[in-house]
C-alpha cells in the first residue's frame, strides 16, 4: 500500500539530477536536463518559462504520472521509483490534488460526483462524502450548483468544480498546470485565490505551472525554466505584500 507519510524534517519535494528524455523519430529529446529542485512542506512555488521549456514535465514527475530518465524524484521523503505502478496509481489518487487547464471533468457525472471521484474510486461511497463533498462545493462558491453537469457550467465554475475535486482527498500535494489559462484575468484571479486558500489555510504544498507573471506572483517563490533547465529562482522582495498577503 502506497502510505505517504512527511519522514522527520524532509522536503515535500525533492528532484536530484533528474532528467526526462522523449524519442521523436530517430532524434531524442530532452525535456528535463538535469534538474535539482526542493519544495519544502507549506511552500507555495510558481515555475514559469516559455512553451516547451519543461515545466509541465517536471510538475508530471512531482505528481507521479510520469517517471524520469535519470535521476531521483522524492516526496515526503519517499522515492517515487520505487513505487510500483499500482502504488504509483494509490499515490497520486490519495495524496496529490490535480488542477489541469482543461479542467478534466468527466461530462456524464454532476458537479458533486466530479468531486467525490477520486474517493469513489477509493472505493468509498458517495452517500458517505455527500457532507465533505457539499462542503467543498460551498467553499468554492458552487453550494447551488452540485447537481449540474459540466455542460450546464462555465468554464469558471468548471475551474472551481476542479479545485474542489483536488482537495477532497486533503491531499499534501497540490499541482497546477496553467489553471487559467482558459479564464478571463477576474475569474482567474478568483482560481488563484482558492489555491492559495489551500496553501494558507489548509496547510498544502501547492506547485503552480504557469506562464503568466501575475499567477506566478501568488507565489512564495519563483522557479524559472529554460530549455529543460533551472535557470533562476526568486523570491518576493521583503515587505512586499501581493494579491493580498
Amino acid at each position: 500500500m502506497a502510505t505517504i507519510r512527511m519522514i522527520g524534517s524532509a522536503a515535500m519535494i525533492r528532484l536530484h539530477g533528474v532528467t526526462k528524455e522523449y524519442r521523436q523519430g530517430r532524434e531524442r529529446i530532452r525535456a528535463l536536463d538535469v534538474i535539482d529542485l526542493t519544495v519544502e512542506p507549506g511552500e507555495f512555488v510558481s515555475v514559469v518559462g516559455p512553451s516547451g521549456s519543461g515545466k509541465s514535465t517536471m510538475l508530471q514527475l512531482m505528481g507521479g504520472l510520469d517517471r524520469p530518465s535519470t535521476g531521483e524524484v522524492l516526496v515526503a521523503g519517499r522515492s517515487l521509483a520505487r513505487l510500483s505502478e499500482d502504488e504509483v496509481t494509490i499515490f497520486r489518487r490519495r495524496h496529490v490534488g490535480f488542477v489541469f487547464q482543461t479542467f478534466n471533468l468527466l461530462p456524464a457525472l454532476t458537479a458533486a460526483e466530479n468531486v467525490g471521484l477520486p474517493l469513489l474510486l477509493d472505493g468509498q461511497r458517495m452517500r458517505d462524502l455527500r457532507v465533505r463533498v457539499e462542503r467543498l462545493l460551498e467553499l468554492v462558491g458552487l453550494g447551488a450548483r452540485a447537481g449540474h453537469r459540466p455542460d450546464e457550467l462555465s468554464g469558471g465554475e468548471m475551474q472551481r468544480v476542479a479545485v474542489a475535486r483536488a482537495l477532497v482527498t486533503d491531499p499534501l500535494l497540490l499541482l497546477a498546470d496553467e489553471p487559467t489559462g482558459n479564464l478571463d484575468r477576474a475569474t482567474g484571479d478568483t482560481i488563484l485565490d482558492l489555491i492559495r486558500s489551500a496553501n494558507r489555510e489548509r496547510g498544502q504544498t501547492v506547485v503552480l505551472v504557469t506562464h503568466d507573471p501575475h499567477a506566478a506572483a501568488y507565489g512564495h517563490r519563483t522557479v524559472t525554466v529554460r530549455d529543460g533547465r533551472i535557470v533562476e529562482e526568486t523570491r518576493p522582495a521583503a515587505g512586499v505584500e501581493q494579491h493580498g498577503r
